[in-house]
């Protein structure tokens, strides 16, 4: 083998290795678990026989309808409000968010809530440890809106925020959640 064949020969290697192992780029990603016997959801972290479990307290909607939100399109009639819940070092509790001060929903880490409210101005508030957090969303008939609840947990505590986000910055990520309600209030 003469040393100008070696980096040719090194450059097809690399190539094909880098080939080879691209297919396995989709197993990084963390498949999501199925819905339990009683139609409740649970995210779990670990992969011991004891993992971390954070459920949802109320069943979780069929597939086909999980589908059908994840396409992220308006409702005629309605204002559609997703409330995002995917983030690094998230909190692991269930924390239940309200429209309005009534109609709510749980959330959990990596989860998805669509709300289908009445056009018009509505307050989200999430609540947890004895705390909360507010934020406004606006918007007309027909019109979606997403919102994410960005969740940090600590030893000395849980926090947790609201930012109203671009559907197109979030897409891919909200399509890796669970969708754990489908809140209806006007139809």
């Amino acid at each position: 083998m003469s040393v100008a064949t070696l980096p040719q020969r090194r450059t097809l290697l690399l190539g094909l290795t880098a080939v080879g192992l691209m297919p396995l780029a989709g197993c990084m990603t963390k498949p999501i678990h199925p819905v339990n016997a009683d139609g409740t959801y649970c995210h779990r972290i670990g992969r011991s026989y004891r993992p971390t479990l954070t459920c949802t307290p109320q069943a979780v909607p069929a597939a086909s309808v999980e589908a059908e939100a994840k396409r992220f399109e308006g409702t005629a009639g309605a204002l559609t409000v997703y409330v995002l819940r995917r983030n690094w070092g998230d909190a692991l509790v269930a924390v239940p968010i309200t429209v309005d001060g009534t109609t709510g929903a749980a959330t959990i880490p990596d989860s998805l809530v669509r709300l289908r409210l009445a056009p018009g101005n509505h307050r989200l508030a999430a609540k947890w440890d004895g705390r909360d957090a507010d934020i406004n969303v606006d918007g007309q008939a027909g019109e979606v809106r997403v919102v994410e609840l960005k969740g940090s947990g600590w030893a000395w505590g849980n926090t947790f925020s609201w930012q109203v986000v671009r559907l197109e910055d979030v897409r891919e990520r909200a399509q890796a959640t669970k969708l754990v309600a489908d809140v209806h209030t006007i139809l």
